[in-house]
């Protein structure tokens, strides 16, 4: 099985030499097939219809972004799904890339086996298209109501004050309530958590 997921294509696009050249070889020294593009629009320029794999698109690029470039392939007939890397996260762009259903929101520096994990989830969801049977899901961490109000309210983009006087508490209390959330969540950023609600 693994060898039939990696005929299929790894696309980096980044603008960033290093970035592409490091991630290549991480990905060529695990048996993915590789090819990098400096720009969206020379990605863009150079897709086939025929192509299959996954596309690792930084957020931040001269010219269209990582979020533009999800867009476009969402209308392309290669319909190609995205990991979305930053080194500037921010949570409007993870619930951006999340409602367009990117497999992965990572931000820089990320750790190489989530995003190996990401590629592996994008490559089988390529290679076995029709769901697989519900499985029941792991159940999610114990929050208290309080930590399960101001994970909504963090994830609609809310800051510590709004969410406080939402909530008729004070700012200090919600970043209790945050941190408390976060740790039970194993969310060590905003990106994370966003993940992570999206799921439960």
């Amino acid at each position: 099985m693994r060898d039939a997921v990696h005929r299929e294509t790894v696309f980096v696009v980044d603008d960033d030499g290093s970035m592409r050249d490091a991630l290549a070889l991480l990905l060529s020294l695990r048996g993915y097939a590789t090819a990098v593009f400096a720009t969206a629009e020379d990605f863009l320029r150079a897709l086939s219809p025929h192509w299959r794999g996954v596309v690792v698109a930084d957020i931040r690029m001269p010219g269209m972004s990582g979020l533009q470039l999800q867009a476009a392939l969402a209308a392309h007939p290669a319909r190609l799904p995205v990991i979305i890397v930053t080194g500037h996260g921010d949570l409007a762009a993870a619930r951006q890339a999340f409602r367009a259903n990117a497999i992965d929101f990572l931000e820089k520096p990320f750790d190489d086996a989530r995003l190996l994990a990401a590629i592996d989830k994008a490559l089988q969801m390529r290679a076995d298209p029709a769901p697989p049977p519900a499985a029941p899901r792991p159940a999610a961490p114990m929050l208290s109501r309080r930590e399960r109000e101001v994970m909504l309210l963090v994830v609609d983009g809310l800051d510590n004050r709004s969410i406080g006087e939402r909530l008729g508490i004070s700012p200090r209390t919600v970043e209790v309530h945050k941190a408390r959330m976060m740790m039970k969540l194993g969310a060590r950023n905003l990106a994370e958590l966003m993940r992570i609600a999206q799921s439960m």
